[in-house]
């Protein structure tokens, strides 16, 4: 029964792996050791979630005991031969309560879905799915093939395709869809795609896994595929580094994007920009508060810099510090947020959005009920409080920002300042930032939502 526990579908990645073995498993090339932040994660037994006790969380046709799951989850994280499917339930790609015959089935309708879409952009741009990668601008902002040396000889073929698939979708849609509007979506979509390549070849440079070139054409059809799909954002910065752990933990390339599409569902509001407001401009708000009522004098200082703003952590909270921890925290600190705001609920509130309900009054008093979410949602549904999504990550930079304080005060003369007693050491505070947050998020809500908190009934351990 272990390998049905593990989907049982040809495919999914699982990779053997023994505890003290994090640097092997996300290996470092040998040249970039000494430039990338130090690890500090490591599976801890008793704590950390293993192949054994999550294979142990299912039933024999397959339903998910996810109470089991999140408790070990927020106590120490997933053991990294399995964060990739247990990803997949976190972020709500399955529903706990199906079977294994209806993942598999439901696995197998995305990967058609997701080939039929690639094979789309595959008509308009053959590099997709080629195994290469597109890093210089192929068409000029009017749609027109690019002059000069490296002026694709495929160009006119390219083209034609193109007039062939505006064509092919608008009779498909029974003249529904505007020729123009698609003809631009085509010229905006192709005008990122070099966007794309460019950032693919930074992100994660230090992995191992990188080196290849196939991993590398991976994920740039996973983001060129979901930029033709997300019509209000498309494609924007630091989605890749949010993109590039899915495709180096699941092996099959529609997983990756499934996946991955499930995590933009949740932080996407934080690559929407305007000519007046950026993505994060809330959590900044927020962020600036909870600093004041916790540490007046810090917040203080930080506005006599020029930066009560705080948009010095405009990074951080855009892709979740995967800039500033190693690969390996990253991972282990997005599993715990994950864990922390799990919504059994999830799964079905995606895939009918109209059929999602307040279940609160029926939680109310079900103690067996509410396990099934994770401890930071458990205390928004007792309290009725919603739209709290992102407020963890908040509260943890608000946690970075109390272990840096002796330093800022001491040190930053300006906002370059702040910024370089961030970046030397911020993975050496990991542990010290994960228990300061939950203590943070305890005392803002005592502080700022009394109405709402209730902080004596809330007990910070998370065992």
């Amino acid at each position: 029964m272990g390998g049905r526990c593990c989907e049982g579908v040809t495919g999914i990645h699982m990779k053997k792996y023994s505890a003290g073995e994090s640097e092997a498993f996300y290996a470092i090339r040998p040249e970039c050791q000494d430039d990338v932040p130090k690890t500090r994660f490591k599976p801890r037994a008793g704590k950390t979630l293993s192949a054994r006790r999550w294979h142990s969380a299912f039933s024999q046709d397959g339903h998910l005991d996810i109470a089991k799951a999140l408790s070990r989850i927020q106590r120490g994280g997933v053991h990294p031969s399995i964060k990739g499917v247990v990803w997949e339930f976190l972020l709500g790609c399955f529903d706990p309560n199906s079977t294994f015959d209806e993942r598999s089935q439901l696995r197998q309708r995305r990967r058609d879905q997701y080939g039929t879409w690639k094979a789309e952009c595959q008509t308009m741009e053959p590099s997709v799915g080629s195994g290469r990668i597109i890093t210089a601008a192929i068409i000029t902002k009017d749609g027109q093939p690019m002059q000069g040396p490296s002026t694709d000889p495929h160009s006119q073929e390219k083209n034609e395709a193109v007039a062939m698939f505006t064509s092919d979708a608008s009779s498909k849609n029974e003249g529904h869809v505007d020729d123009s509007s698609l003809e631009k979506k085509v010229i905006q979509w192709k005008l990122t795609l070099h966007q794309i390549g460019l950032d693919v070849v930074r992100t994660d440079r230090a992995l191992v896994f990188y080196e290849s070139n196939a991993n590398q054409a991976k994920l740039w059809d996973v983001l060129a595929v979901y930029a033709w799909l997300d019509n209000d954002i498309g494609y924007c910065q630091g989605m890749s580094d949010i993109c590039s752990p899915m495709v180096i933990l699941l092996e099959n390339e529609a997983d990756s994007f499934w996946c991955f599409e499930r995590a933009m569902r949740r932080m996407r509001g934080n690559f929407r920009c305007t000519t007046s407001s950026i993505g994060v401009q809330s959590q900044l708000s927020a962020l600036s508060e909870v600093i004041k009522a916790v540490d007046p004098k810090l917040h203080q200082h930080l506005e006599n810099l020029d930066g009560g703003e705080y948009l010095f952590a405009f990074r951080m909270l855009m892709v979740l510090f995967r800039r500033e921890f190693s690969f390996a925290d990253a991972m282990y600190l997005w599993e715990l947020m994950w864990a922390m705001e799990y919504n059994p609920n999830i799964f079905s509130s995606y895939e009918d959005p109209s059929a999602a309900m307040d279940q609160s009054a029926i939680l109310k008093g079900n103690n067996k009920l509410l396990k099934r979410y994770g401890k930071f949602e458990r205390k928004n549904v007792k309290t009725g409080y919603k739209d709290q999504r992102g407020a963890l990550s908040v509260f943890l930079v608000a946690s970075v920002l109390e272990t840096k304080n002796k330093r800022l005060l001491r040190e930053a003369k300006g906002l370059d300042d702040v910024v370089k007693v961030f970046s030397p050491s911020l993975s050496l505070s990991l542990s010290l930032s994960l228990s300061l947050y939950i203590y943070i998020y305890i005392y803002i809500y005592a502080c700022t939502y009394p109405h709402l908190f209730y902080w004596r009934t809330f007990s910070p351990d998370l065992e």
